[in-house]
């Protein structure tokens, strides 16, 4: 088992609401990343890789338009949407929307 596959050794958690960092505040330390993202209606994260991790996006609330490659995707409260990070990333919120992201490196 390497670093990667090991279990957290301690139960964490963590309300979104009280993370303060913009656009993005790490939840937890270490693996997988897990990241809050928060943007107001209009703003966006401009386009960007993430080529050794799959990711999930789970939308917590509002709508999120996610430019991966050259497809669109609108993605909404409650939706969650698993995708590849070697391709061209770019979220833009179609309202004020706020999601959870966990960035897992990539299996071989």
């Amino acid at each position: 088992m390497t670093d990667i596959d090991q279990p957290p050794t301690s139960t964490e958690r963590q309300q979104l609401e009280s993370l303060d960092d913009t656009p993005h505040a790490h939840v937890f330390d270490g693996e997988p990343k897990t990241v809050r993202l928060s943007l107001a209606a209009g703003e966006r994260v401009p386009a960007h890789r993430h080529p050794d991790r799959e990711i999930v996006c789970f939308v917590v609330d509002g709508v999120l338009e996610l430019t991966l490659g050259d497809e669109n995707y609108e993605v909404e409260t409650g939706d969650v949407i698993r995708f590849d990070g070697a391709q061209e990333i770019e979220p833009t919120a179609r309202t004020e929307t706020t999601a959870l992201l966990v960035l897992a490196h990539r299996r071989e």
